[in-house]
């Protein structure tokens, strides 16, 4: 959900109003369809924006959440209809952990109120170590919350202070406490390597700080320099040097090492899970299942179309469609695309894709593509990068690390035909 995207020029008249989701999802589910069963919520308040950052945050300001929550209830409310039987969740953002408990206690209210929580495997909250505190969890407890995904990036100050993170990271560790003591036993940490000036015992030391912690879940991050962030703006003015790419490269196996020892499996590029604590709702992402979304910039997929709601608060406010929000990015359903998603999470994630999914998403563009398809894949079975068999396509451990280069043998096999 990038912050940076066009913003949309915003009639206020009845009769003007810009599209919406409520054009694609409509007032309830589709008449034989099950329903999407992963819902995202954007929170998009934080104490202020990180300089490695893209995702829409704004610098809190008190006065505005409440209105906020108020205009989100309204918009789950809206798209609740639309549902199944939820089995995920996740709250992000932004820091979810700095809406105030009481608005916090209407949200999970309304998500009660308007969606069937009979089978919700997992309900998943960001929070930030200095934003935590006993009330919060004490609400999201009750509220039905089961994971906490703790943005500690790193234990070392100065790279803390190199991505312009302003916590102490003592912190991380009290506010996990926090959480188990409230009965919460599933965790996230969420931590970044290839920080400039960054050396591979700092690494080292940051993984044993987490798996100290005893968390289940690690993800681990590759430092980006995104487009019209404040550290590419200085890594442009010279004030520091990128990592060094071999250095890069060996942090991230040393990582796969590291974690695999302590009984961790690489199950997505970027993210290790014990056995079993694998994050449910992104998973469902990565297998391309629909999920419903809410709150400025929350991206949603559902029905084949793709769209994300408008990433300024302004207009989310401002844009009330029966509940429903103004969005942008819309994309309709489209066979090659289906496909060409389909694929490159499939090589992304440990399980693969199965081949008979495929084959049906390959079908609908044209009778030559399964087979180029599948030669690719072959090709990359041959490489030993993939292990392709009649059921499923999975990465190897060295494809899962070449991940990008498959996906591009593949799309290059689509195009073929």
């Amino acid at each position: 959900m990038p912050e940076r995207t066009a913003s949309l020029s915003l009639p206020q008249r009845p009769d003007a109003t810009p599209q919406t989701a409520r054009r694609i999802i409509g007032k309830g589910r589709v008449e034989g369809a099950q329903g999407a069963r992963s819902l995202y919520i954007h929170m998009p308040f934080c104490a202020h924006k990180c300089h490695y950052c893209d995702f829409y945050s704004i610098v809190d300001q008190q006065d505005r959440q409440e209105p906020f929550t108020r205009r989100l209830e309204r918009e789950l409310l809206a798209l609740a209809p639309a549902a199944g039987s939820l089995r995920t969740i996740f709250v992000g953002g932004g820091t979810p952990s700095m809406l105030r408990v009481p608005l916090w206690q209407d949200v999970l209210q309304t998500l009660r109120m308007g969606f069937d929580v009979s089978q919700l495997a997992e309900f998943t909250v960001e929070c930030n170590p200095e934003s935590i505190s006993s009330p919060l969890v004490d609400t999201l407890v009750r509220g039905g919350v089961t994971r906490i995904s703790m943005g500690a990036q790193s234990f070392n100050h100065h790279h803390l202070k190199t991505l312009d993170r302003r916590h102490d990271p003592a912190n991380v560790e009290r506010g996990l406490a926090m959480v188990r003591a409230a009965g919460i036993r599933r965790t996230n940490v969420d931590l970044i390597f290839a920080v400039p000036g960054q050396s591979m015992q700092d690494w080292h030391d940051d993984l044993k700080r987490a798996l100290d912690l005893g968390t289940e879940h690690i993800s681990a991050y590759s430092l980006t320099y995104e487009p019209k962030t404040e550290l590419t703006a200085r890594l442009a003015r010279g004030e520091f040097s990128p990592c060094d790419e071999d250095l890069e490269a060996d942090m991230l196996e040393s990582t796969i090492d590291v974690l695999r020892s302590s009984g961790f499996e690489r199950y997505e590029v970027s993210n290790f899970a014990k056995p079993g604590e694998e994050c449910r709702h992104n998973l469902a992402y990565w297998r391309q299942e629909e999920w419903l979304a809410a709150g400025p910039a929350a991206s949603a997929h559902v029905r084949g179309h793709r769209y994300k709601n408008t990433p300024r608060l302004d207009d989310y406010l401002a844009i009330d469609d029966e509940g429903f929000a103004p969005i942008v990015d819309h994309e309709g359903p489209d066979p090659k695309r289906a496909l060409t998603e389909l694929l490159m999470t499939g090589v992304r994630i440990r399980e693969g894709v199965d081949v008979a999914r495929v084959a049906s998403a390959a079908g609908e563009i044209g009778v030559d593509v399964f087979d180029a398809v599948k030669r690719s894949a072959n090709a990359l079975t041959r490489q030993g990068l993939m292990k392709a068999d009649e059921a499923k396509w999975a990465p190897t451990p060295k494809g899962m690390s070449m991940a990008d280069h498959m996906a591009v043998e593949l799309m290059r096999a689509m195009e073929s035909t």
